[in-house]
């Protein structure tokens, strides 16, 4: 099949994340047709997680691409991007204070940027309720989107922008993703000002990390009054089932932390024990390095789908990045096919360079050195 012009391809993006939708305001601000199948039922149906620091070079400039830049500034959060490092006895070993009217990396929620995203698309870009199931069809398209409910669709574009675990990733590559060996607790708190005040002074408006090197923390204030704090240890996959808990027990899980951290002082312990609701348990995953593939006219990955790293606070940033340079070089080719190999000709080698410099970094999170990127 002779792959057909930008303009006149049915193009799918899977994946109503970060990426996915940045992809698709760019392809529409150039004319570019497109159509963002997610699973949530609707966009409301599920929490987003917690803050994100957008960068310069790579989100901010993704923004910038999408004309979104300038209402980003107006949701985003500068003074979150203050950042603690604390000793277990809870003292301040470092301390960076942005200056007046810094944005190299200010905070956003990720509920209220993908808010911003959805409400930039035209109506009925997004189709919700639609998990995929499979990707078929010959490499050089047109591709068929089969979902879980037995529906299909066709496409001649597949842009795999569904994460981790991603539907699309086996249309073009053999690779899944392989536990980390570190895990993330994560803990939610709620009306901080009244309900935390000793917690609002220790962690200050932006982020805090502790940690004694077999074991550590990441406290991260969010909008509307809200925080969640990541305990990072080195466990096995099934360590709660092991230690004979339940993700339903929060008081046995708390229990078995603050024996974890019995060394620590008492005023960091309340990041771990004082939360508001259960605790989640997140197991760190990351694709193999360098991850490449094939070139396929017809189907190609951004973000966690083309290169799950561990979360250093790069993810989001390159994500959104990778859409950006995906929707341009659809917008500035001749043809489909052209457009993924002149992105995946930057894409990949960048997502492989990065991947290098954070393999294993996940370790450096213990370590009683501040860590120069936040976890996302």
């Amino acid at each position: 099949m002779t792959s057909p012009t930008p303009t006149s391809a049915r193009i799918s993006v899977i994946g109503a994340g970060p990426g996915g939708l940045t992809c698709a305001r760019i392809l529409q601000r150039h004319g570019i047709p497109v159509t963002v199948y997610d699973r949530d039922p609707d966009a409301a149906s599920r929490d987003q997680g917690g803050s994100l620091d957008l960068h310069e070079e790579d989100g901010q400039l993704a923004l910038r691409e999408a004309g979104l830049l300038e209402e980003f500034s107006a949701l985003a959060r500068p003074e979150g991007q203050e950042m603690r490092g604390l000793d277990p006895a809870g003292r301040l070993l470092s301390h960076h204070l942005p200056d007046e009217g810094e944005m190299a990396r200010p905070e956003i929620d990720r509920g209220h940027l993908r808010e911003l995203l959805l409400r930039s698309l035209a109506p009925g870009t997004v189709r919700w309720g639609h998990t995929l199931a499979s990707v078929g069809g010959p490499a050089d398209g047109p591709r068929t989107l089969t979902f879980t409910d037995g529906t299909t669709a066709g496409t001649d574009l597949v842009i795999g922008a569904d994460g981790a675990f991603s539907r699309v990733r086996p249309a073009v590559s053999a690779a899944t993703p392989q536990y980390t060996g570190f895990g993330f607790l994560e803990a939610w708190f709620d009306d901080m000002e009244h309900a935390h005040p000793e917690l609002c002074e220790l962690v200050g408006e932006g982020s805090a990390h502790a940690a004694d090197g077999e074991r550590a923390l990441f406290a991260q204030r969010n909008g509307g009054g809200h925080m969640r704090v990541y305990l990072i240890r080195h466990v096995a996959a099934d360590w709660m089932t092991a230690s004979g808990l339940r993700p339903e027990d929060t008081e046995g899980i708390r229990a078995h932390l603050l024996r974890e951290y019995a060394s620590w002082s008492p005023r960091l312990l309340k990041l771990i024990s004082d939360n508001d609701g259960a605790y989640v348990d997140r197991p760190l995953f990351a694709l193999p390095v360098p991850h490449t593939w094939d070139h396929s006219p017809s189907v190609t990955l951004l973000g966690d789908a083309a290169h799950l790293m561990p979360p250093l606070g790069v993810g989001v940033n390159l994500a959104m990045l990778d859409a950006c340079e995906l929707a341009l070089a659809l917008a500035g080719s001749p043809t489909v096919g052209d457009a993924v190999r002149t992105y995946e000709k930057t894409m990949l080698p960048r997502s492989a360079e990065t991947a290098r410099l954070l393999e294993g970094g996940a370790a450096h999170l213990l370590s009683v050195t501040m860590p120069e990127e936040r976890p996302k």
